[in-house]
């Protein structure tokens, strides 16, 4: 399949009272977002992927794919502490045609050298062994707390040329995202973790962004992606600059349910897995005043 562009959404993983996931409102909300012009990378930081199991994820994955959602838009995130949860992950992937994964290097030991991280993606390509698999490395330091420097991503490019696909840059460093453009590899898809940051990464060559907000505002961020290149692109730039200011004044993952629960009138979307804590009601009413401000709406959401 050709390598991902565009915009992508990390979905957010909606779960029931009993904290077990609910599919089938992960359904209408990927469709909801497939239907704005974003793919998905479902199992992303803002999905609380690393609050789900392989199973959970397995069995997500499977759902997703038997309602009718191509493979073709989907870049789960596969990347685990254990190279054995990571490979069996991105084989499920691989039999689900899923167009592309994004990876996280093994995080939980920390000064891991660029050696050592070398040789987890590459048993993890080498167990795999399909060509049809493209990885797309997640490099997020201030989480991870494991870099993914540009001499790592040219040795494994040189070693796996047709597996290794791209780049999600949520270092927040926009010179760390122009390095990484900088890189010269054939066909290598540098994509930044925010929207914020969509215009510059288009003007230097980049392939789009993956960003949390396309779960709540997708229209606007895709067409920004779409006419980057028109006169109007600095004041779109603006309006989602100004969008996403009001949802990081607010933890992330419960901000991001909270709007998605105003607006589809499902409260149930509020609902986080410990140790995350959803929005307090006093903080609610504060972001959905601060969005009625902004005349902020998720058209067609009912979810």
């Amino acid at each position: 399949m050709e390598r991902f562009s565009g915009v992508l959404a990390p979905v957010i993983t909606p779960f029931k009272r009993d904290l077990t996931p609910d599919k089938e409102r992960l359904i209408a909300h990927s469709r909801w977002i497939l239907s704005k012009g974003v793919n998905l990378a479902v199992f992303g930081t803002n999905s609380e992927a690393n609050s789900l199991s392989v199973n959970e994820k397995i069995n997500l994955l499977e759902h997703l794919v038997s309602s009718g959602i191509s493979g073709e838009s989907l870049m789960p995130g596969t990347g685990c502490c254990a190279l054995s949860d990571t490979i069996q992950l991105t084989k499920h992937c691989i039999e689900l045609s899923c167009r592309g994964v994004l990876m996280l290097p093994p995080f939980f030991y920390k000064g891991i050298s660029d050696d050592g991280i070398f040789g987890f993606y590459a048993e993890v390509i080498e167990q795999v062994a399909d060509e049809n698999l493209s990885i797309y490395l997640y490099h997020i330091p201030p989480i991870s707390q494991i870099p993914i420097s540009t001499s790592l991503i040219e040795r494994l490019a040189n070693r796996y040329p047709i597996n290794i696909a791209g780049i999600k840059d949520s270092s927040g460093d926009w010179n760390q995202t122009a390095e990484f453009n900088q890189l010269g590899i054939p066909d290598f898809r540098v994509f930044c973790g925010s929207e914020s940051f969509l215009l510059q990464n288009m003007h230097a060559g980049g392939a789009g962004c993956i960003s949390a907000t396309a779960n709540v505002n997708p229209s606007a961020i895709s067409e920004l992606y779409k006419n980057w290149n028109c006169e109007s692109a600095e004041k779109s730039q603006e309006k989602l600059n100004q969008i996403r200011m009001i949802f990081q004044s607010f933890p992330m993952i419960p901000a991001l349910k909270a709007a998605t629960g105003i607006y589809s009138k499902q409260i149930e979307w509020n609902t986080v897995r410990p140790p995350l804590m959803g929005l307090s009601v006093k903080e609610v009413a504060s972001l959905k005043a601060q969005l009625d401000q902004v005349n902020f709406s998720m058209e067609g959401l009912t979810n």
